[in-house]
């Protein structure tokens, strides 16, 4: 046996036992006769003491293990004489008798602790020292934790777990597929799934009312701070329901995670707004909620008065800080350089600060009058010490973009988004299509197979389908979509509608999706579901500003695993066995 207790368990009644530990040495040091040894394991760290008066070899022998040595010791636990209060075990210490170098160690090329000194790319590639650090596993911690209450709420709700595949037929709706060639089918390929949504429709069909999985998905699309090209769903569907139904449902998942693993206690219904008025208010279908700030438009208000900036925009909106008045001339410009940036792509910012006296004081105040101003300020119902920030532009959806960037920007300077604050919403009602000016037609918000609104249906055959708002809903948790769903389609004259309106020809519908017409024939009942993010899930219950640090072996930004250095090359064997020849220069896949 090579321990009888970990290294987070002993405490100050163990004192006088005799106890075997088996662990990483955390750190070695030599202080006169003595020698003091960190032992670390999954569950904690406990302090090794090696004195030259009990045992100078013994002694000698632990003064020189080095940093992430595994060791197994045995001795006898006593009480600390200096005590350490930041961990569990530092009330007691092991005096050590025996100890068994179980294999050496080279040195990491980074330290092994919370605050560490390696950097993200050098910590990726040896993910497996990086996983060792306690904070790492604590996030992992969590996630099963948080895997197993999903499991056990779904179960409760009489929900059934069931695996779809993993190797399926490419769609090219949506985001792009990562494919895999067929060896015995030469020149065809599979797709890995960015979601069972098919297949859990096709589960509903076949009677199994309550089904979840959790699930990995895969999408080749650029990564940002909560995307990877491979990710964690909850993922779940449901027949005879109507989306009430599903938000009732799912609304008391979230509560029963929030009360597991925060010991948060959710009483109140979340808040829905819809998805026209998320972007009115906010400028994102995903808004935080945690603070106001809400946009207030301001054309009526500010354009016609000479400033031509104002008079030639379409949308001029802005928001109002409370308390930042005393923003500095600094911080302002600091302000406008933000959303100037490229990748928020603003001309400029209009600050306005209203005083003590009440009157305001504008960066543009030569154009406005005082009661203008005092117009501008009762908009926004600022007093005394707010700051007042405007944004303008030619085109009303790209200018509140960017005033949601200012808006979070703030917010985040002023420390109004608090990662132990959280506010839930439902966006609702969005629409159902939106158009692509880089394909030139109306694609699909969501999917193909989200429903219209019941009373929308008529629209599908006007002429302006935008209008039309698909059954759907989204949660929203501190700005971050944690998870979104839909009523599905499960009629096939209107599946066919509408991929149809998505621009598939009869032929085309048929050839991609007509076992799921067909099916759609044999008695589909109503259905509807929804798929959590439960990356997002744990970053966030963690307060994670990414979704990597949640994840055992994530990608990095360029969606590369640089540990064991993929993706990679094949080799021209294997290339000839799939029947492909590449084309480097020209980029292709020849098969």
């Amino acid at each position: 046996m090579y321990r009888t207790k970990n290294c987070g368990e002993l405490r100050i009644a163990d004192v006088e036992k005799n106890v075997t530990l088996s662990g990483w040495v955390q750190r070695a040091r030599k202080m006169g006769g003595m020698t003091f040894v960190d032992l670390r394991d999954r569950y904690g760290v406990t302090q090794l003491v090696f004195s030259e008066d009990s045992n100078a070899d013994l002694c000698e022998k632990a003064s020189k293990l080095g940093r992430e040595y595994v060791i197994q010791v045995s001795g006898t636990v006593r009480e600390r004489q200096s005590k350490n209060a930041n961990i569990p075990t530092g009330d007691i210490e092991i005096a050590a008798e025996t100890l068994n170098v179980l294999n050496e160690s080279k040195t990491p090329p980074f330290t092994i602790d919370n605050n560490t000194d390696g950097g993200d790319e050098l910590r990726m590639k040896y993910r497996y020292l990086d996983l060792r650090r306690e904070c790492v596993r604590k996030n992992l911690e969590l996630r099963h934790k948080m895997t197993m209450e999903v499991r056990r709420y779904l179960d409760a709700q009489g929900f059934i777990e069931v695996e779809t595949p993993m190797l399926i037929a490419s769609t090219p709706e949506g985001a792009r597929d990562f494919v895999v060639p067929s060896r015995m089918n030469p020149g065809q390929f599979y797709a890995l799934p960015q979601s069972p949504q098919l297949f859990k429709q096709l589960l509903m069909v076949s009677g199994f009312d309550r089904y979840f999985q959790i699930v990995k998905c895969f999408r080749d699309e650029d990564l940002r701070a909560d995307r990877q090209p491979e990710f964690t769903q909850i993922d779940c569907e449901m027949s005879f329901v109507e989306q009430e139904d599903v938000i009732t449902l799912f609304e008391g998942m979230a509560k029963h995670l929030f009360k597991t693993i925060r010991n948060v206690e959710l009483t109140e219904k979340f808040p829905r707004i819809t998805w026209h008025d998320a972007m009115k208010y906010y400028g994102s279908d995903k808004p935080d909620t945690r603070f106001d700030m809400k946009f207030v438009e301001l054309m009526d208000i500010m354009k016609g008065h000479g400033f031509g900036v104002f008079d030639s925009a379409t949308y001029i909106g802005g928001i109002c800080a409370k308390g930042a008045a005393s923003y500095t001339r600094k911080q302002l410009d600091a302000l406008t350089d933000f959303v100037r940036r490229p990748q928020i792509g603003a001309k400029g910012m209009v600050y306005a600060r209203v005083e003590s006296d009440g009157n305001v004081k504008s960066s543009v105040d030569k154009f406005y009058t005082q009661e203008t101003l005092q117009q501008m300020k009762n908009a926004f119902a600022a007093e005394p010490g707010d700051l007042i920030l405007i944004l303008s532009g030619d085109d009303a959806m790209k200018t509140r973009k960017q005033l949601c960037e200012l808006r979070l920007e703030v917010a985040e300077q002023l420390g109004m988004r608090d990662k132990n604050k959280f506010s839930c919403l439902w966006v609702v009602d969005f629409p159902l299509f939106e158009y692509s000016e880089e394909e030139g037609r109306y694609m699909a918000m969501h999917h193909p197979f989200t429903s219209p609104k019941p009373e929308d249906v008529p629209l599908l055959d006007g002429s302006d389908i935008g209008k039309v708002r698909a059954n759907a809903y989204d949660m929203v948790i501190n700005g971050v979509e944690v998870g979104g769903g839909s009523i599905r389609i499960f009629d096939s004259s209107l599946q066919n509608k509408m991929f149809r309106l998505l621009g598939f020809t009869p032929e085309q519908a048929q050839q991609q999706f007509g076992w799921l017409l067909d099916a759609f024939k044999y008695g589909a009942p109503p259905h509807g579901g929804l798929a959590y993010g439960l990356d997002r899930w744990v970053s966030l219950f963690a307060g994670l500003d990414s979704i990597r640090d949640c994840i055992a072996f994530p990608k990095n930004n360029s969606g590369r695993d640089t540990m064991i250095d993929a993706p990679s090359k094949l080799e021209p064997s294997q290339l000839e066995e799939l029947n492909i020849a590449l084309d480097i220069k020209e980029n292709k896949i020849i098969s």
